[in-house]
């Protein structure tokens, strides 16, 4: 891959986000494309892509710092706790694959 543009980058991420990762609401699939977060999600974590520093602590904080707004914005909850367990251990599997090949 050697993705050396910042854009070319951020837009193959945020697809493979979107196309793999979702959330779970009362268990219906909702991948994050379809949700309009997988930009959000993967601008949040570029830089530690670029900084080399994807482990799953760093994951799980900036996933709880992610807020998604539900029922029409009168609350909002944080993305972990919409992320099945799986979509975080595939969502580590991906920012690896994407700080391996930078």
């Amino acid at each position: 891959m050697a993705k050396t543009n910042t854009t070319e980058l951020l837009e193959a991420l945020a697809a493979e986000i979107g196309e793999n990762i979702y959330i779970d609401i009362a268990k219906w699939h909702l991948y994050l494309a379809d949700a309009k977060l997988h930009n959000v999600v993967a601008e949040k974590f570029y830089r530690l892509i670029t900084e080399r520093n994807v482990n799953e602590n760093r994951v799980i904080q900036v996933l709880e710092s992610i807020t998604v707004k539900i029922g029409g914005g009168r609350k909002e909850l944080a993305l972990i706790d919409l992320l099945p367990l799986q979509c975080q251990v595939n969502l580590v599997d991906i920012l690896e694959k994407y700080q391996r090949e930078f």
